[in-house]
């Protein structure tokens, strides 16, 4: 049973990204890359950096996405957001249940479900693409679409290794995404995070653009 704080904590995140999203205007750029890939009925997978996670289950409210959560206190908070907005979680990390995790992505992926990744995540380094999501890509064939969402006005914690980006209520929010990005069986996964990594760049600068930061 989750504590009484971890309840009350992810009751009161979940409240204050939907005051969010009601009082903010939402830009949508590329929608037609999501809306293709929804079409086919087929999973594929999202990745976006670590820093740009929170507002993302406001904007993917209903869908069938999964993604992977650390099995940590802070895991069990950002679990109930994702529930609270009808999104599913697999619980585990590179540290716990990495491998138990990864194969009950790649089973919701098959099934055609969408699956999410933070690819430096949990820990980091800041913007650097581990593995993981290339390697689940390349086994099952699907594609990897970036994303971001970038707030004209917004917390920007530089303090957290991730300089996570909260968006402040009656706000201008960018939703980017990018081109799909394919891993074949032969594909060098070094290159292929190199390729990823300059595709959430760009989604991310683009999202900030878009949204008016520092304009």
């Amino acid at each position: 049973m989750p504590s009484l704080t971890v309840r009350l904590v992810s009751l009161l995140a979940a409240s204050y990204l939907r005051l969010v999203g009601r009082t903010s205007q939402i830009v949508w750029v590329n929608r037609s890359v999501r809306d293709k890939l929804e079409a086919t009925e087929k999973g594929y997978l999202y990745a976006f950096w670590h820093g740009r996670q929170a507002f993302l289950v406001y904007l993917h409210r209903g869908d069938h996405l999964y993604t992977m959560i650390s099995r940590s206190r802070d895991g069990e908070i950002i679990t109930r957001v994702c529930q609270s907005f009808r999104l599913g979680a697999v619980r585990g990390s590179s540290s716990r249940g990495g491998r138990e995790a990864f194969l009950e992505m790649k089973h919701l992926l098959d099934i055609g479900n969408r699956v999410a990744f933070t690819p430096d995540g949990p820990r980091g380094p800041l913007r650097e693409v581990q593995q993981g999501v290339l390697v689940l890509a390349q086994m099952t064939g699907r594609p990897i679409v970036p994303v971001a969402y970038g707030a004209k006005r917004r917390w920007l914690f530089k303090g957290s290794w991730d300089e996570y980006v909260v968006p402040k209520p009656f706000n201008r929010i960018a939703m980017v995404y990018g081109e799909p990005l394919h891993v074949s069986p032969g594909d060098d996964l070094r290159v292929k995070a190199s390729e990823l990594k300059r595709a959430l760049d760009d989604v991310t600068h683009k999202a900030d653009i878009v949204a008016g930061v520092g304009g």
